[in-house]
């Protein structure tokens, strides 16, 4: 039996590094991702990450745009459904709080900040503005407060990945009473 990794197309073996960084993200939070791991997850070398990657740093935000774009297209879709009756605006809430917190979102945007790598919350960033743009665009969306029910959103999402469980503990309040405020916020400002 031959120990030679299998050859992977360029494409594919990046995809295979960014399924490897999520699944260490998850599994043991941000720290856990570096190259060497993530090398060692699919089978690849320090250098062939460092070839796709160009550093740790640009593996991380590859890792934050893929999630990013996943997430606001999930939210995105979740939207329109509500918008249409088909859903409950809940599911909006429940999405964004389950990215950052049990995908992981929540986690590696405060390790990028807090270890300085600020500029790989960008491609985040960036989809996030570019979803609402889009849903300003559906005409019966384009009166509400978008930007503002956003801001409001993913702050609590990220609060609640955070701090959200010993902070309710500490309150006496059951763990999803975050979700509840921000699905109630987000219900008051579509009216």
């Amino acid at each position: 039996m031959s120990l030679t990794p299998r050859r992977l197309s360029p494409e594919a073996s990046r995809d295979a590094a960014l399924d490897a960084a999520r699944d260490l993200l998850i599994e043991a939070g941000p720290l856990a991702v570096t190259l060497k791991a993530v090398a060692a997850r699919i089978g690849r070398t320090h250098a062939n990450l460092l070839h796709h990657f160009g550093s740790a740093s640009g593996l991380q935000r590859a890792l934050a745009a893929r999630m990013a774009q996943t997430i606001t297209a999930t939210i995105g879709a979740a939207v329109l459904r509500a918008r249409d009756g088909d859903h409950d605006p809940r599911e909006i809430v429940d999405l964004t709080f389950d990215a950052f917190d049990r995908e992981g979102a929540g986690a590696l945007a405060s390790w990028m900040i807090l270890s300085g790598n600020e500029d790989a919350l960008d491609p985040i960033l960036d989809a996030i503005h570019a979803l609402v743009d889009r849903l300003r665009s559906e005409a019966s969306l384009s009166e509400l407060p978008l930007a503002d029910a956003t801001l409001q959103l993913v702050l609590a999402a990220l609060g609640d990945a955070l701090l959200g469980g010993p902070m309710a503990k500490a309150l006496g309040l059951p763990r999803g009473t975050a979700r509840d405020l921000a699905a109630r916020a987000l219900v008051a400002g579509r009216t």
